[in-house]
């Protein structure tokens, strides 16, 4: 079995190709019942989003499992051919396949480092997965995983501390100035997309008041019912500036709304405590003159933007500590799929060294004939005791040699050497055999482990597709 992640997000193709791609809620299950009815693969998660749709899944063969992932993908809406797809197609497998999702799930691939809305498109989609049954063990693992890492990363890391967006550039300079703004009333002046959402950003940060005002009263109105708050006529907003603690500025004039003259006269009449303005209109609105307004703090667009770069600037700095934890993260997961190599070969050589002890200890009781109860438990636990010892050391080793480079090696040693693959594969067919009813009997009961994979998988029905042309990955 191999991990693999096939697909497509912002940097490898345009939002054309993306949104032939994308996958709505409502189509999630037929779209997990279709990628899982392709033969060979045996777990699988969908991922859509604006920025990428990606494929997650446990194949039977890698070169194989993309060509069919890649099928998939191009019929999705049967609307993009392959040869159209492939060129925006990327594809991961095993070590890196595992990184990606972590680096995902902890927003380093995303489109703006340190943005937490990635990690909740994710729970999504594995909750869409297990709905549908077509995420098992391996997947299963894999993804809570990721969610674990993302939110270390989070958490150990200043990676989404920091404002990467101007809206909200402005409610941490706010936050500067006033370090609470619980008790502070805004001043939004006009009705500019960016003031309205740092708007929201400080509502949502607790500030007590909002006042509105717009050239448009309607519009104030509608935006006051927006942020619960007071719609005053445009007229009179510059003797409302000095009931503003954090003035939002942002409309279409083309020329200074507000004066140093207006925040001087502000100041004083709120005894010199301290006034933030931000002007987001260009051309700007508020007289720059009033940064020389003493307890004023002006800023402008370009102001924010220098703050949004250098935030973007810390945030590249704190993914190189994410990118680290990630390593760490991938070589516990690489850990974890190693030891479910070991443990079936682990399994199989205590079922083999079992069922020899007992054939034997059947005939030698059978030879010694009448014996008391505590010399039969004697015999048993003789038995028993040098099996144990016996596999003590190969049992160890193979443990210890799970997650090493010559693992592979002493696992396939003691096959060989206990004839593991010969014995359970006699087993089987006699188990299948003492299952088989005779001729008009009755039909022997089905194992609730049924259509379930050595990796625990639920197997879903296969649905007869053409096989798609196969390709090197």
């Amino acid at each position: 079995m191999d991990i693999l992640v096939a697909g497509v997000n912002h940097k490898t193709a345009p939002v054309e190709v993306r949104e032939k791609l994308a996958v709505p809620e409502s189509r999630l299950g037929e779209a997990l019942g279709r990628l899982c009815a392709y033969p060979g693969i045996k777990e699988g998660l969908l991922l859509s989003t604006c920025n990428r749709v990606e494929v997650y899944a446990v194949v039977e063969d890698v070169e194989s499992g993309f060509a069919r992932i890649e099928a998939f993908l191009a019929d999705t809406h049967l609307a993009l051919p392959a040869d159209e797809l492939t060129p925006h197609l990327y594809c991961h497998t095993g070590d890196r396949a595992i990184a990606h999702l972590f680096r995902v799930a902890s927003s380093l691939d995303s489109m703006i480092i340190g943005e937490s809305q990635i990690l909740g498109q994710l729970k999504d989609a594995f909750e869409a997965a297990l709905a549908h049954k077509a995420s098992g063990m391996i997947l299963n693992k894999l993804v809570k995983k990721a969610i674990s890492v993302a939110k270390r990363i989070r958490t150990d890391t200043k990676i989404a501390e920091t404002a990467v967006s101007v809206a909200y550039a402005a409610v941490e300079l706010a936050k500067k100035i006033f370090s609470n703004l619980s008790d502070k009333t805004v001043l939004l002046v006009g009705a500019g997309e960016m003031a309205k959402l740092a708007a929201r950003h400080l509502v949502a940060n607790g500030v007590r008041r909002v006042l509105i005002t717009t050239r448009d009263p309607h519009s104030a109105a509608a935006l006051a019912a927006r942020f619960n708050g007071v719609s005053i006529p445009f007229e009179d907003f510059p003797r409302e500036l000095a009931e503003a603690d954090i003035v939002l500025c942002s409309t279409g004039a083309s020329h200074c709304l507000i004066r140093a003259d207006d925040v001087q006269a502000a100041v004083r009449r709120r005894m010199n405590r301290p006034i933030f303005l931000i002007d987001i209109s260009v051309p700007r609105n508020i007289d720059p003159d009033v940064k020389d307004v003493d307890n004023a703090f002006l800023f402008d667009i370009d102001d924010l933007e220098m703050r949004v770069e250098q935030n973007r600037e810390e945030r590249q700095r704190e993914a190189g500590k994410a990118e680290l934890l990630v390593e760490q993260e991938v070589a516990v997961m690489l850990r974890w799929l190693k030891s479910l190599e070991v443990t079936p070969t682990i399994v199989a050589l205590r079922e083999r060294a079992d069922m020899i002890k007992q054939g034997e200890l059947d005939k030698c009781l059978a030879r010694l004939g009448s014996l008391s109860e505590q010399e039969r438990t004697a015999i048993e636990g003789l038995a028993a005791a040098i099996v144990n010892k016996l596999l003590h050391g190969p049992l160890v080793t193979l443990k210890a040699e799970a997650d090493s480079v010559s693992g592979p090696m002493y696992v396939e040693a003691v096959r060989r050497f206990f004839n593991l693959d010969e014995f359970r594969g006699g087993e089987a067919q006699r188990r299948h055999r003492d299952a088989t009813p005779s001729e008009g009997g009755a039909e022997p009961h089905r194992s609730s482990a049924a259509g379930m994979s050595a990796g625990g998988d639920a197997t879903v029905s296969r649905a007869t597709e053409p096989e798609p042309t196969k390709r090197k990955v």
